[in-house]
């Protein structure tokens, strides 16, 4: 087993495909299937397996580029530190629910890191997606939260993808609405106040259950309902369509604008922001520092 025969690996997960991967890696096609054959071979596992339509990982190729990852980066750490070579490229990955604190922490980070060489990468994605981000290493750390609704079932499905989920902070339930809309006036809302106006949700593809929904309350039954993929569209139909959506009530005027505000939600259920990440593989200095950046801006968000 080389150093090489793992960077391939690592390179053919993250692109999909032989074909891409020797693109990428300016090396014939034969000569990549060969050296990744050889590799499976000496280790007597499949990392791969091949269909009509390409290559997938397989389970115990899953377990194997998580390690083969691990030790390309403590390879390029020690490059770091003892070959002395400067700006050297940080890389840093994540999943995450659609939270704008998740961006504003990341915006962050990338201005700690503009001077430096770096590959960044920042997924809003659907739940479960994030799990499986976090356990086939395409992600380092996935950001979504828990509640009394959903614990039992995120906990168990994060637990048998070999993951381990971290408390961050606890938020109550808000809505956003546009600053138009008429229960604006309200100091609170019941739940019976939304259901004249249309709710916005984020959907969940094939695993569309309800215990992967974003928002809470997700069983309660709603005669106007919006499925939405990404957080801008949400925003804008805030506004076009007076709906709204249940969140933390975490906003940020910096990304989103003054349009869109944050009324408390009458609730007995408490959002439970964490993340998820492999159980035995140590968080990056970048990963780190990211979770300080974050847990700042909660800080300064909530004082």
């Amino acid at each position: 087993m080389t150093l090489q025969q793992l960077k391939y690996v690592i390179t053919i997960a993250e692109c999909g495909s032989i074909t891409s991967a020797a693109k990428k890696l300016l090396v014939a096609q034969p000569s990549l299937s060969k050296s990744v054959s050889e590799l499976e071979k000496e280790m007597d596992i499949n990392i791969f397996f091949r269909n009509n339509r390409g290559i997938y990982l397989s389970e115990e190729g899953t377990r194997f580029l998580s390690y083969a990852r691990q030790v390309v980066e403590q390879i390029e750490l020690l490059e770091q530190q003892y070959k002395k070579k400067e700006n050297i490229r940080q890389v840093f990955s994540m999943s995450s629910q659609h939270y704008a604190f998740v961006v504003n922490a990341f915006v962050a980070l990338v201005k700690e890191y503009g001077e430096s060489k770096y590959e960044f990468a920042l997924r809003e994605s659907r739940t479960n997606d994030i799990i499986e981000d976090v356990r086939t290493s395409r992600s380092e750390l996935g950001v979504l939260f828990l509640s009394n609704f959903n614990r039992d079932i995120i906990q168990h499905i994060v637990k048998n993808a070999d993951l381990k989920f971290i408390p961050l902070f606890k938020a109550k339930p808000h809505v956003f609405v546009c600053r138009n809309n008429p229960l604006v006036a309200k100091d609170k809302v019941t739940l019976s106040d939304l259901a004249p106006f249309p709710r916005l949700t984020y959907e969940q593809g094939i695993n569309n259950s309800f215990y992967f929904s974003e928002e809470l309350h997700s069983v309660e039954e709603s005669y106007k309902s919006i499925i939405v993929t990404d957080r801008a569209t949400l925003f804008n139909l805030l506004i076009g369509l007076d709906g709204y959506t249940i969140s933390s009530g975490i906003l940020s005027s910096d990304l989103n604008g003054t349009e869109i505000v944050s009324i408390p939600l009458e609730s007995d259920e408490i959002m439970e922001i964490g993340y998820v990440k492999q159980i035995d593989r140590p968080l990056s200095t970048v990963s780190e520092r990211y979770l300080e950046l974050l847990l700042k801006y909660i800080e300064d968000y909530l004082t």
